[in-house]
């Protein structure tokens, strides 16, 4: 449970007594303690997250290495003279240690920084390194928003003499108002060796764990995987920078699952899909900095409002949909009570731009036929300072990219993809730009962030 305290409050009562106690101990000389434990603060093992923000609101997320209580401070400066609000958070086992609190009553617009420190829960008093994140909260006016999306994040490894995931530093650098994860956070599904060869010879060299030298069948595996991650220097700085909007994709479970499938691979001991699924949900809630939804329980498809330019639909394509036909027939993916959600939420916006996050495309259009045999690159719609335009991106192409205009829409720029080192599948990336200047674009227009390289 998280209790939050505005700023400005008066002394309390109990403040008031332990400040009494501390100075009636040092005046009335009794003895200090034999042993201290200040050399054994709690620890923040991966970081600080903030996700899902809005205009008035957000979520922070950290992990501790023991039973400990999160204690959070928001203010506007880095400072920290003013400290607008509070809230606190118990991380305890059942979590692996993690914990989340959502802030609210946060003025729109705003750089928004907060303070994280644990407080140890069998000596309250002793208190881990304070870490410090930062945000922005979206703006109740129209202005320009910029933000970056990708997925594919750790497959193929960590190697900290190349830079690590050096594409988080890249997506920092643009400074984006929050960055959308289209899944795939983990590769529950493999393993991460010691060494890779590469094919000019040279030797890639992981970074190792237990939890990733095997495939992962039960909830610790599956936390290892996250906490794989963020061994990453750059991720964790991205993080405490940028805010995410979190979706999952197929491997935080395994490859391709699906609800009514059985697991047909000889390394899972347990073939029920539903037991893996539910672990494999469970730790990525647990390490996602994401609202919860009272109404379902692991949740994953929700609408972010991001200001009255902007909402954004993230989609669950795994959670509900059905088996692949053997005679090639269709299979339901969004499931009947998502796709109405969907429908009914797009009819209700009255957002300028609607992006729909998709961990799967929605549609594939193709210029050679089949999409089976087409090697055209994916798609990116690209949207700055008021004109659309989509660019052809291969992944690993760091050069300029061609821009095609769409039908109706005059282009005068082009974006940038960025060679990805987080992933097996080098994860395409671009930087979009909402402005209120859009007037060159119907606000019926729908943008389907869908075109991730793969």
């Amino acid at each position: 449970m998280a209790v939050t305290t505005c700023a400005g409050a008066s002394l309390t009562r109990r403040r008031f007594l332990m400040t009494a106690a501390a100075a009636s101990a040092v005046t009335s000389g009794i003895a200090k303690p034999a042993f201290s434990h200040a050399t054994d603060r709690p620890i923040i093992t991966h970081g600080i997250q903030s996700g899902d923000v809005s205009c008035d609101s957000a979520v922070v997320w950290a992990r501790a290495d023991r039973p400990a209580r999160m204690q959070v401070e928001i203010a506007t400066s880095d400072s920290f003279e003013t400290i607008r609000s509070g809230a606190f958070v118990d991380a305890l086992l059942e979590t692996d240690f993690t914990a989340k609190a959502l802030i609210e009553d946060l003025p729109a617009g705003q750089d928004i920084f907060y303070r994280i420190r644990f407080a140890d829960h069998s000596f309250p008093m002793t208190l881990s390194e304070p870490r410090i994140g930062r945000f922005r909260t979206a703006p109740n006016e129209r202005r320009s928003v910029s933000f970056v999306w990708s997925g594919d994040t750790g497959n193929w490894g960590i190697d900290e003499a190349r830079g690590g995931m050096r594409t988080y530093a890249t997506m920092l650098r643009n400074r984006p108002d929050f960055f959308i994860h289209s899944g795939d956070h983990i590769y529950a599904d493999c393993t991460i060796p010691a060494q890779r060869k590469l094919p000019n010879g040279e030797i890639w060299h992981n970074i190792v764990t237990e939890e990733k030298s095997r495939v992962a069948q039960n909830l610790a595996d599956f936390r290892g995987n996250y906490k794989y991650s963020l061994l990453d220097k750059n991720l964790v700085r991205f993080n405490a920078e940028v805010p995410m909007f979190a979706q999952w994709d197929d491997h935080e479970v395994t490859n391709d699952w699906c609800p009514g499938e059985p697991l047909r691979w000889h390394r899972y001991a347990d073939k029920s899909i539903l037991r893996l699924a539910a672990n494999g949900c469970r730790a990525f809630h647990e390490f996602m900095p994401m609202r919860e939804t009272l109404a379902e329980a692991g949740r994953v498809y929700r609408k972010i409002p991001y200001g009255p330019l902007l909402d954004v639909f993230m989609l669950d394509m795994r959670s509900y949909r059905t088996p692949n036909r053997a005679d090639g027939g269709e299979a339901a993916i969004l499931g009947q009570t998502q796709l109405a959600w969907l429908k009914r939420e797009l009819l209700r916006s009255q957002a300028t731009w609607k992006v729909i996050a998709a961990d799967l495309s929605i549609g594939v259009v193709t210029r050679c036929g089949s999409p089976l045999t087409c090697t055209t690159p994916p798609r990116i719609i690209t949207i700055r300072t008021g004109r659309c335009f989509r660019t052809s991106s291969r992944s690993g192409n760091s050069s300029p990219a061609r821009s095609t205009p769409v039908p109706g829409i005059q282009s005068r720029s082009t974006t940038r993809s960025v060679r990805a080192r987080c992933s097996r599948k080098a994860a395409a990336r671009t930087r979009a730009t909402i402005s209120r200047r859009a007037s060159g674009c119907s606000s019926s227009d729908m943008w389907q962030s869908t075109a991730r390289a793969r």
